[in-house]
């Protein structure tokens, strides 16, 4: 049922457009504004689509913009759908396997993030090197679609080297700081608390977030070259003592946007 839901969705959207993306961006919380600013070629609501998840959270407007950023052809999803909102993780991949088949060979997943690191600090920009899944089911449980990957795909590297090169070099060219780090992704809704902050600190981990570690293992299951950013918007429970909503945390990401813009001006080009 889901492959034939997943199909369908991209019959419906080859009726709408023939755009061809090579390079897809997932926007993350309080960072759609990206997407307005792009000269938009067509699109598609998710909730054109039938069968389709969609995004119930203030901010994530759930919609894929097709357009070209300094001639690269692109897709744009601005808003993603979460495990939190009550899908599992296979539907909450849903979307990135969908621009998959529609021939996107490399993605950039941004997500706004809470430092774990105490050398961080808020509005501070991190590449993604590396990330921990455990806390999320994986969305490869189940049967396997051998037309998307292989039943036991590797992930020795999930975020590319290559495209880790480009952003760096970008960044250095552009005078714009950039962190490097381990991404954790958590279910959420509810933010963590200390003792957990200090769990997540001793595995490894530079940021939390709720999202982006699941999309990017059902991308490189379809084997497309993924690289991720993460926008700091806010210390983690045992750094401050103040109390976190999502609405700061979507005032910080806007904060930071003249960064993040810049730096994706200056990196989905490179990534064609």
């Amino acid at each position: 049922m889901y492959e034939k839901i997943l199909y369908s969705c991209l019959e419906q959207v080859r009726k709408k457009t023939d755009f061809r993306p090579k390079i897809a961006l997932v926007l993350g919380s309080g960072l759609g504004d990206f997407a307005e600013k792009c000269d938009i070629i067509t699109e598609i609501s998710y909730r054109e689509l039938s069968g389709f998840p969609t995004s119930t959270i203030k901010g994530h407007i759930g919609r894929f913009i097709f357009t070209k950023i300094k001639g690269t052809p692109t897709v744009i999803m601005q808003g993603r759908v979460h495990y939190y909102e009550g899908y599992s993780t296979k539907e909450a991949v849903m979307p990135i396997r969908l621009m998959g088949l529609m021939g996107v060979e490399a993605m950039m997943l941004t997500n706004a993030a809470g430092a774990v690191n105490t050398s961080y600090e808020v509005s501070d920009m991190m590449m993604i090197t590396d990330h921990i899944s455990s806390f999320v089911p994986s969305p490869l449980i189940g049967a396997n679609f051998d037309n998307l990957g292989v039943r036991f795909p590797d992930m020795s590297v999930v975020y590319d080297k290559h495209i880790r090169n480009i952003i760096k070099n970008k960044a250095v060219e552009n005078l714009i700081p950039l962190r490097e780090g381990v991404y954790l992704q958590l279910t959420g809704p509810n933010y963590e608390t200390p003792a957990e902050i200090r769990m997540y600190r001793t595995l490894g981990a530079d940021v939390v977030g709720m999202s982006t570690a699941i999309e990017a293992m059902a991308a490189r299951h379809m084997g497309i070259k993924v690289c991720g950013i993460s926008c700091i918007t806010n210390m983690a429970a045992d750094v401050t003592s103040q109390l976190l909503s999502h609405e700061e945390v979507a005032e910080k990401a806007k904060a930071a946007y003249p960064k993040f813009e810049k730096l994706l001006n200056a990196t989905i080009p490179a990534l064609n």
